[in-house]
């Protein structure tokens, strides 16, 4: 039965629109609510769900006053009472998703809805407004669901300084479009050119494929780059390239067009993958799978069971090459998450990859190892390129490639675009993976675009809320912001998850320095010295303190320091906002130009 309209909730009237209709506002709402429910949006999101229902039917209730932070963790996340919303972010980090999930909710199914819900910033008590006209939708009702051979060919971008190849980028398009319409299977699409951009969105609304690109220039040589996007998901599947001479245009619009018509016509899981070592060892084959997965987590004790699962597969078999690669990638994560110290770690990272690469010149997961260690142990920037080239020419569908290529060769490199495109590749085959989900996060930091960062974290939290690293960046990316507090709650939260973890712990000493709170920075500045007795330390941790105390000299005398353990952190000084402060001191290029991002 409804409740009395005394209990309800303030139903709000949008700026403008017209007045509400005489109805039941509790059962309006109830019934707007299951539908945000039922949607694609918040398909996967039973965390997100149980959140709305609850402040929603609170509010309608006439409980708004009492929809706060330590109530909602209690009631919604199954926190005990000893709930410490300072020291334990998951309920400001939900809302900051959920908000998100509405926002994409109202953009896409809800668009033609009357009745609003949303989160006003600050609280948790949600607002419901009306609107008057909802636009249409896109789609007629009863239309056919997409057909999966239909394709959109955008038109390509002209990236060049003096914007002068609007001529050529759109030949490139007429190219692709010609060749595309000869193949039977497929279905192009019509739009109208770029810049009148109503038609190409409606075929963009109507394509199972959406093929899109860009054209720079260099002298007198030109680049094409194109992508191919699902429709459907909004994720990249592959990214093609092709050089070619200012004087030979329709030369290098034809490549374009061929190669794209390649890959369409290519089984999409087997893009000129080489033949792959099998064992009949299904014993060795068990062991090494199991070491795979305990790698992925991303924890010290997962990495130690990787090194020991990994040895067991070779007692099995000797010659396993994957075994030899997951030895390298456990070793060097082990040295980068501040685990193991270098002179222990580099040496096995390096010998294990090239016995991999050794044992089986086609498997790509060697290669990709082997890029790994050229990349963040020797600074071999163009070495490394090759070798993640190499890997993902051999197996396209090998995500680890792709994510590697991503944060260890083109983000220190300062190739952010196509960094972000790589990670979405692999996201896009594997979109359960807690670390490439983080890493998006990273590389929108690394852009600036701070508020699709924290909507990464979000997202990486929602997959696994025990996910440390995760709100490592999240503290990160609010340290940046200056919402110290967030930030301190995310690094004691990270802390909490991986106790051991020297990056969480300097981490929160420099936010701490920065937030005035010098006492307790120290104090975590003693910890660290403590640790550092009984195990390794990198010495960036000591870096970022003391640089955030003000103590320049002496933060630089760590990050010398730091450059001779070749420490992972500085691969990305070339992008990482952290550095701003230190960019314009003479010994910040000197070690730039040590690694090789100068």
């Amino acid at each position: 039965m409804a409740l009395p309209q005394a209990q309800a909730g303030p139903l709000r009237q949008a700026e403008g629109a017209a007045a509400a209709p005489k109805v039941d506002e509790p059962a309006v709402v109830r019934e707007h609510l299951a539908r945000i429910l039922a949607s694609r949006a918040f398909h996967q999101g039973d965390r997100l769900k149980r959140f709305l229902s609850f402040i929603v039917s609170e509010a309608i209730a006439g409980h708004r006053n009492e929809l706060k932070e330590y109530v909602v963790g209690v009631q919604v996340f199954g926190k005990e009472e000893s709930f410490d919303p300072r020291t334990d972010p998951i309920v400001r980090v939900q809302a900051r998703r959920l908000r998100a999930k509405l926002a994409q909710y109202y953009r896409e199914e809800g668009r033609a809805d009357a009745l609003i819900v949303d989160l006003p910033k600050g609280g948790y008590a949600p607002v419901f407004t009306r609107r008057e006209a909802p636009p249409p939708p896109k789609r007629a009702a009863g239309a056919a669901p997409l057909d999966r051979n239909t394709v959109a060919v955008l038109p390509f971008s002209d990236h060049t300084g003096s914007r002068d190849l609007d001529y050529f980028c759109r030949g490139v398009r007429e190219e692709i479009v010609h060749r595309l319409t000869r193949l039977p299977a497929l279905r192009v699409l019509a739009s109208d050119e770029p810049r009148h951009a109503a038609g190409a969105a409606d075929a963009v609304t109507d394509a199972a494929m959406i093929i899109s690109g860009s054209v720079r220039r260099s002298g007198d040589a030109l680049r094409l780059t194109a992508q191919l996007v699902d429709g459907a998901t909004g994720c990249y599947l592959w990214s093609e390239s092709v050089d070619a001479a200012v004087a030979d245009a329709f030369g290098g619009q034809e490549r374009m067009a061929a190669a794209i018509v390649r890959r369409l016509e290519a089984d999409p899981g087997a893009h000129g993958a080489a033949p792959r070592r099998t064992t009949e060892n299904m014993t060795a084959r068990n062991l090494y799978l199991q070491g795979r997965y305990h790698l992925n987590q991303r924890t010290e004790e997962g990495l130690r069971k990787a090194v020991d699962f990994f040895e067991k597969t070779l007692a099995e078999d000797a010659q396993n090459a994957p075994a030899h690669s997951g030895l390298a990638d456990a070793y060097g994560l082990l040295n980068h998450y501040g685990m193991l110290g270098p002179a222990e770690a580099w040496t096995k990272a390096a010998s294990c990859a090239a016995s991999a690469v050794m044992l089986d010149g086609n498997s790509a997961e060697a290669h990709t190892s082997l890029a790994h260690v050229k990349s963040t142990q020797e600074w071999d920037w163009s070495g490394a390129e090759r070798e993640f080239q190499r890997a993902i020419a051999l197996d396209p569908r090998y995500a680890t490639a792709h994510h590697w290529y991503a944060t260890s060769c083109l983000m220190p490199l300062g190739r952010l675009d196509e960094a972000l495109g790589e990670l979405r590749i692999a996201q896009s085959i594997d979109p359960v993976s807690s670390i490439v989900a983080r890493d998006l996060a990273v590389v929108h930091f690394y852009r600036r675009d701070f508020d699709t960062a924290l909507e990464h974290c979000d997202h990486t939290i929602e997959l696994n809320p025990h996910f440390a690293p995760a709100y490592w960046i999240l503290g990160v990316i609010q340290e940046h912001r200056r919402e110290f507090d967030e930030s301190i709650a995310a690094f004691q939260r990270a802390i909490q998850l991986a106790p051991r973890a020297s990056r969480m712990h300097g981490a929160l000493g420099r936010t701490l320095a920065l937030a005035g709170r010098k006492k307790m920075a120290m104090d975590v500045l003693r910890t660290l010295e403590a640790n550092a007795k009984r195990g390794y330390v990198s010495p960036m941790e000591f870096a970022w303190i003391h640089a955030a105390l003000g103590d320049l000299d002496l933060g630089f005398v760590w990050l010398a320091k730091a450059s001779d353990e070749r420490a992972f952190d500085l691969i990305h000084m070339k992008v990482d906002p952290r550095f701003d402060p230190l960019r314009e001191d003479r010994r910040f290029h000197q070690i730039a130009r040590q690694v090789g991002v100068a």
